[in-house]
């Protein structure tokens, strides 16, 4: 094996720490790992809920006190007016004291979802919980929809800690479309150099809203890039000057015996300045509202990068493209973060008066306006390079919770897949059955036969799922597997279609001009044919499916057909070895049909049908 298959997986010169929220060494067992961290989340959670609780009632108690002193103080004149002072004060303290708690409780819950959605992926729980890519799948395609790509407990949903759109459509077109030679070398670097950094993957997905949508994404990019509204920066210090009038005003008020005439003047004159500026302001505060989901998450995701140091070729790129003068992208981002919090502030139905009196909303856009002017054009830089890093700790979480999964040998040229030890990535460790598979120059396709259920299916699967993660750049179900530039394509779970007046038979002529069509062009062809041309007689069949075989060999291409016809295995002999005869056995033991399924060479002596017709009832 080259060395590209033995990556060296020493850790980054500077990572974020690889322990999780327990503290827990990565080194440790993915599971133990999980657990523990699962155990310190829910007992922050229950922390941090108490408190949230505690300060929510402090906070309605001071602002019952602001209630009552200032009836003492403006209705009865009972108190002097300055003690509405304090607890003005300790509402805004237990305000901005409330929103923090909250924020910590919310962090503790997304941990406590992160470990355990990770012992869910180790207790083979995972099915249903996640994404499962549903929006990308594509009945066209060559292979995705044959080999569970996407869908209910499909490769994506296994896969995707994706949180972004950009991240979930890397992973998504890394999964449909096979890489180059050299790029899968350097994402499995990437992979390999990832894979130990628990607590930076950790931070990824706590990061940002719970939910971003493509309409985010889009959105952020159309307003970074949108025209700028006239608010200059200069309109700043008129802003601040009018607000510290009307609270110079208020203060003067409160504290002497001005009354209120000076202070509402000031209010007035600050409204008009608002209102003459509204038309530009609250198309800004709008622009700006639907993508804040999607920043604390990208954010997040750049300075992972920027704050390490790595060895792999293709992280190293990311970070260098990253690099600008002055604060880095993940600043800049944090920066415009903390302006949309600002902005929201406003909406909070105590803070609002307090808000308008100081002009919160300008203020709030100016920010915002001085802030795409020096950042939005290469705002959908700092967004595609995120994307790339979460899809690469997608594969990093994969090989961490797989450590006995190698990366793949990946060869320059030729026509090769040889497996030691396959086995499906979908399917549990304990209930995984393992078989070695080859194919090159000698043979270049398989004939399989076997009998009902007896696993040629899933070795079908096995072979395309792996070929989808070698060619991605992620570690495989194998104890070793060399596999060369291939273009996969499949034929196994053919539908036919009421709607559009196809056959199932002509659904599956259709798919396989679209295997040969594929098998004409470069690299090579991987086909993977399931029963083929079992939509008719044994006659058809057997012309048909014979010279498409031919015909793909011709051309070079790797390959798999399975078959009940057991005809079809007698043109094996005449191949002059490019074809080879295996297959899967049963027995019956007790009235029960029992499986090993294991590869074996030549081709199958007998048929399960009648004993499984039997079986069921049926007089046969």
């Amino acid at each position: 094996m080259s060395d590209t298959a033995n990556i060296d997986s020493t850790a980054p010169r500077k990572m974020p720490s690889d322990t999780g929220q327990s503290g827990a060494s990565t080194s440790a067992a993915p599971r133990d790992v999980y657990d523990a961290g699962l155990a310190q989340a829910t007992q922050d959670e229950t922390r941090w809920k108490a408190r949230a609780g505690l300060a929510s009632n402090l906070r309605l108690a001071c602002f019952a006190a602001l209630l009552f002193v200032g009836w003492m103080a403006f209705g009865t004149h009972a108190i002097s007016r300055s003690w509405a002072a304090l607890p003005t004060i300790g509402f805004i303290v237990l305000i901005i004291f409330h929103d923090r708690v909250l924020r910590q409780e919310a962090r503790a819950i997304r941990i406590r979802r992160f470990y355990e959605d990770g012992l869910a992926r180790l207790n083979n729980e995972w099915a249903g919980r996640g994404d499962d890519g549903d929006r990308y799948r594509d009945p066209s395609h060559p292979y995705a929809e044959d080999l569970d790509v996407f869908g209910p407990g499909s490769m994506f949903e296994l896969l995707a800690t994706t949180r972004t759109t950009t991240g979930c459509d890397r992973l998504a077109t890394w999964l449909c479309e096979a890489a180059e030679p050299e790029t899968i070398r350097e994402r499995q670097q990437a992979v390999t150099e990832l894979r130990p950094g628990l607590s930076m993957r950790l931070e990824m997905a706590i990061a940002g809203d719970e939910s971003d949508s493509a309409t985010q994404q889009e959105a952020l990019a159309r307003w970074a890039t949108a025209p700028a509204a006239g608010l200059s920066a200069a309109l700043r210090f008129v802003a601040i000057a009018l607000s510290s009038c009307s609270l110079g005003a208020l203060a003067l008020w409160f504290f002497s015996e001005s009354g209120p005439v000076p202070f509402a003047l000031a209010v007035v004159v600050q409204g008009l300045f608002a209102l003459v500026l509204r038309s530009r302001v609250q198309p800004v505060l709008a622009a700006a509202e639907t993508p804040v989901g999607a920043l604390a998450r990208t954010a997040s995701l750049l300075g992972c990068v920027e704050d390490a140091e790595f060895s792999s070729t293709l992280l190293a790129r990311l970070n260098t493209e990253l690099q600008t003068t002055g604060r880095p992208p993940s600043g800049e981002l944090d920066a415009l973060q903390k302006l949309v919090d600002r902005r929201d502030s406003r909406n909070n139905q105590f803070f609002a008066p307090i808000a308008a009196l100081l002009l919160w909303g300008t203020h709030a856009a100016i920010s915002l306006e001085c802030w795409r002017a020096r950042c939005g054009p290469r705002l959908a830089i700092w967004i595609d390079a995120a994307g790339e890093i979460e899809a690469l700790s997608a594969f990093a979480g994969y090989a961490y919770e797989h450590p006995q999964d190698p990366f793949p040998e990946i060869l320059d040229e030729g026509s090769a897949f040889e497996g030691e030890a396959l086995g499906h990535p979908l399917l549990p460790s304990d209930r995984c059955k393992r078989n070695d598979l080859s194919l090159g120059s000698l043979p270049q396709a398989l004939v399989m036969s076997g009998s009902n259920m007896s696993g040629k299916s899933t070795m079908l699967r096995t072979v395309g799922c792996n070929t989808i993660l070698a060619l991605a750049g992620a570690p495989v179900r194998a104890t070793r597997l060399r596999v060369s530039p291939l273009r996969l394509t499949a034929s196994i779970r053919i539908v036919d279609s009421l709607q559009d007046g196809q056959s199932h038979f002509m659904a599956e002529v259709t798919r396989l001009r679209q295997v040969v069509e594929i098998s004409r062009g470069d690299p090579k062809a991987l086909f993977l044919l399931d029963e083929i041309l079992h939509g008719t007689n044994s006659h058809d069949r057997l012309i048909g499916a014979e010279a498409v075989l031919k015909g793909l060999i011709a051309q070079g291409a790797l390959g798999i057909v399975t078959t009940h016809d057991l005809a079809l295995t007698q043109m094996v002999p005449a191949s002059k070895g490019q074809m080879a005869n295996v297959h899967f056995e049963d027995h019956l033991q007790d009235g029960v049909m029992e499986f090993d399924y294991a590869l074996r060479q030549g081709v199958v002596e007998k048929s399960n049908a009648l004993e499984l017709m039997r079986s069921v009832g049926l007089d046969v």
